[in-house]
Protein backbone atom coordinates (compact mmCIF):
# COMPACT_ATOMS: atom_id res chain seq x y z
CA UNK A 1 0.00 0.00 0.00
CA UNK A 2 1.10 3.43 -0.86
CA UNK A 3 1.89 5.99 1.61
CA UNK A 4 -1.45 7.20 2.82
CA UNK A 5 -0.04 11.26 3.06
CA UNK A 6 1.25 11.29 -0.78
CA UNK A 7 -2.21 9.07 -2.27
CA UNK A 8 -4.62 9.04 -0.17
CA UNK A 9 -7.08 5.88 -0.69
CA UNK A 10 -10.92 5.39 -1.34
CA UNK A 11 -13.32 2.89 -0.03
CA UNK A 12 -16.60 2.07 -1.09
CA UNK A 13 -19.33 -0.58 -1.18
CA UNK A 14 -22.89 -0.59 -2.07
CA UNK A 15 -23.91 2.67 0.02
CA UNK A 16 -20.77 4.59 1.05
CA UNK A 17 -17.91 5.88 -0.32
CA UNK A 18 -15.05 7.25 2.02
CA UNK A 19 -12.74 9.41 0.09
CA UNK A 20 -10.37 12.36 0.98
CA UNK A 21 -12.10 15.83 2.04
CA UNK A 22 -13.01 18.43 -0.41
CA UNK A 23 -14.01 22.03 -0.04
CA UNK A 24 -16.66 20.96 -1.93
CA UNK A 25 -18.03 19.40 0.72
CA UNK A 26 -18.30 22.23 3.04
CA UNK A 27 -22.39 23.05 2.72
CA UNK A 28 -23.09 19.27 3.61
CA UNK A 29 -20.50 18.85 6.19
CA UNK A 30 -22.54 22.09 7.82
CA UNK A 31 -25.32 19.93 8.37
CA UNK A 32 -22.92 17.12 10.20
CA UNK A 33 -20.72 19.76 12.44
CA UNK A 34 -24.31 22.16 13.16
CA UNK A 35 -26.21 18.74 14.18
CA UNK A 36 -26.83 19.44 18.10
CA UNK A 37 -27.86 15.35 18.35
CA UNK A 38 -24.54 14.62 16.70
CA UNK A 39 -21.64 17.05 18.10
CA UNK A 40 -21.88 15.87 21.88
CA UNK A 41 -21.06 12.53 20.65
CA UNK A 42 -17.28 13.64 18.60
CA UNK A 43 -14.41 13.03 20.10
CA UNK A 44 -12.38 16.14 20.64
CA UNK A 45 -10.23 14.64 23.08
CA UNK A 46 -6.70 17.00 23.01
CA UNK A 47 -8.50 19.38 20.47
CA UNK A 48 -8.97 23.07 20.60
CA UNK A 49 -12.91 23.54 21.47
CA UNK A 50 -15.78 21.18 20.22
CA UNK A 51 -16.68 20.62 16.53
CA UNK A 52 -20.33 22.96 16.98
CA UNK A 53 -19.93 25.00 13.93
CA UNK A 54 -22.81 27.11 12.37
CA UNK A 55 -21.52 29.40 9.62
CA UNK A 56 -20.52 28.31 5.88
CA UNK A 57 -17.32 30.14 6.23
CA UNK A 58 -15.92 28.35 9.14
CA UNK A 59 -16.54 25.02 7.92
CA UNK A 60 -14.44 25.85 5.00
CA UNK A 61 -12.20 27.51 7.08
CA UNK A 62 -11.86 24.02 9.50
CA UNK A 63 -11.18 22.13 6.19
CA UNK A 64 -8.58 24.20 4.58
CA UNK A 65 -7.12 23.26 8.01
CA UNK A 66 -7.66 19.71 8.42
CA UNK A 67 -6.36 19.78 4.57
CA UNK A 68 -3.04 21.56 6.17
CA UNK A 69 -2.74 18.99 8.69
CA UNK A 70 -2.69 16.91 5.77
CA UNK A 71 -0.23 18.36 4.28
CA UNK A 72 1.81 18.20 7.50
CA UNK A 73 0.99 14.55 7.90
CA UNK A 74 -0.50 15.20 10.72
CA UNK A 75 -3.96 12.97 10.07
CA UNK A 76 -5.94 11.95 7.50
CA UNK A 77 -9.45 13.25 6.98
CA UNK A 78 -12.03 11.06 4.35
CA UNK A 79 -15.29 12.50 3.81
CA UNK A 80 -17.99 10.10 4.08
CA UNK A 81 -20.55 9.91 1.21
CA UNK A 82 -24.29 8.68 1.23
CA UNK A 83 -24.03 7.55 -2.46
CA UNK A 84 -27.83 7.05 -2.65
CA UNK A 85 -27.71 10.57 -1.92
CA UNK A 86 -24.31 12.17 -3.48
CA UNK A 87 -23.68 13.76 -0.15
CA UNK A 88 -21.12 14.15 2.50
CA UNK A 89 -22.91 13.03 6.00
CA UNK A 90 -20.08 12.47 8.07
CA UNK A 91 -15.85 12.28 8.28
CA UNK A 92 -13.45 9.76 9.47
CA UNK A 93 -10.56 11.01 10.59
CA UNK A 94 -7.04 8.81 11.10
CA UNK A 95 -3.20 9.08 12.14
CA UNK A 96 -0.98 7.25 13.83
CA UNK A 97 0.01 8.07 17.43
CA UNK A 98 3.27 7.62 19.57
CA UNK A 99 3.13 8.10 23.02
CA UNK A 100 4.50 7.46 26.31
CA UNK A 101 0.91 5.04 26.98
CA UNK A 102 -1.48 2.02 26.29
CA UNK A 103 -2.57 4.11 23.40
CA UNK A 104 1.07 3.87 21.39
CA UNK A 105 1.75 2.58 17.70
CA UNK A 106 -2.14 3.17 17.50
CA UNK A 107 -4.29 4.39 14.78
CA UNK A 108 -6.52 6.58 16.31
CA UNK A 109 -10.03 7.01 14.53
CA UNK A 110 -12.56 9.64 15.26
CA UNK A 111 -15.83 9.32 13.85
CA UNK A 112 -18.04 12.42 13.12
CA UNK A 113 -21.20 11.46 12.00
CA UNK A 114 -24.57 13.11 11.18
CA UNK A 115 -27.29 11.94 13.85
CA UNK A 116 -29.94 10.27 11.26
CA UNK A 117 -27.15 7.87 10.77
CA UNK A 118 -26.50 7.11 14.13
CA UNK A 119 -27.63 3.70 14.00
CA UNK A 120 -25.50 0.59 14.86
CA UNK A 121 -25.67 -0.92 11.34
CA UNK A 122 -24.87 1.93 9.43
CA UNK A 123 -21.99 3.12 11.59
CA UNK A 124 -20.61 -0.85 11.15
CA UNK A 125 -21.21 -0.11 7.13
CA UNK A 126 -19.02 2.72 7.29
CA UNK A 127 -15.86 1.86 9.62
CA UNK A 128 -15.79 -1.92 8.13
CA UNK A 129 -14.64 -0.07 4.87
CA UNK A 130 -11.56 1.57 6.62
CA UNK A 131 -10.54 -0.52 10.01
CA UNK A 132 -8.76 -3.09 8.72
CA UNK A 133 -7.09 -1.55 6.21
CA UNK A 134 -5.56 1.20 9.19
CA UNK A 135 -3.91 -1.48 10.63
CA UNK A 136 -1.34 -1.34 6.90
CA UNK A 137 -1.84 2.43 6.09
CA UNK A 138 -0.70 3.84 9.59
CA UNK A 139 1.58 1.04 11.11
CA UNK A 140 0.19 0.00 14.14
CA UNK A 141 -0.84 -2.81 16.32
CA UNK A 142 -3.96 -1.51 17.72
CA UNK A 143 -7.10 0.60 16.24
CA UNK A 144 -8.48 2.80 19.04
CA UNK A 145 -11.83 5.53 18.89
CA UNK A 146 -13.39 7.21 21.69
CA UNK A 147 -17.29 6.29 22.30
CA UNK A 148 -19.11 8.06 24.93
CA UNK A 149 -21.43 6.06 27.65
CA UNK A 150 -23.96 7.47 25.69
CA UNK A 151 -23.47 6.35 22.53
CA UNK A 152 -25.24 3.44 22.62
CA UNK A 153 -25.29 3.09 18.98
CA UNK A 154 -21.66 3.12 18.58
CA UNK A 155 -20.82 0.98 21.47
CA UNK A 156 -22.89 -1.72 19.39
CA UNK A 157 -21.91 -1.07 16.73
CA UNK A 158 -18.02 -1.82 17.63
CA UNK A 159 -18.45 -5.01 20.04
CA UNK A 160 -20.35 -6.70 16.95
CA UNK A 161 -16.77 -5.65 15.23
CA UNK A 162 -15.25 -6.74 18.03
CA UNK A 163 -13.55 -3.96 20.06
CA UNK A 164 -13.41 -3.82 23.45
CA UNK A 165 -13.67 -1.24 25.77
CA UNK A 166 -10.25 -0.28 27.34
CA UNK A 167 -9.44 0.16 31.05
CA UNK A 168 -6.72 2.10 29.90
CA UNK A 169 -6.82 6.19 30.14
CA UNK A 170 -5.59 8.10 26.41
CA UNK A 171 -2.98 10.87 28.11
CA UNK A 172 -3.02 13.70 26.08
CA UNK A 173 -0.05 15.91 24.57
CA UNK A 174 -0.81 18.62 27.72
CA UNK A 175 -1.04 15.60 29.89
CA UNK A 176 -4.90 15.27 30.83
CA UNK A 177 -6.51 12.06 30.53
CA UNK A 178 -9.14 10.52 28.56
CA UNK A 179 -11.22 7.23 29.06
CA UNK A 180 -13.92 5.43 27.04
CA UNK A 181 -11.71 4.50 24.42
CA UNK A 182 -12.60 1.31 22.14
CA UNK A 183 -9.97 -1.11 20.84
CA UNK A 184 -9.53 -3.22 18.17
CA UNK A 185 -6.00 -5.21 18.34
CA UNK A 186 -3.74 -6.84 15.17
Amino acid sequence: MKDVYEVCPQFENERYLLRFLSANDAQDLLKVYSDKKAVPLFNCDGCFGDFYFTSLEIMQNVIAAWQGEYQKKGFVRWSIIDKCKAEAIGTIELFHRNAEDYFTECGLLRLDLRSDYETASEIERILSLIVLPTFEMFTCDKVATKVIPEAGERKNALLKMNFVLSSEQLVGHDGTNYNNYFVLCK
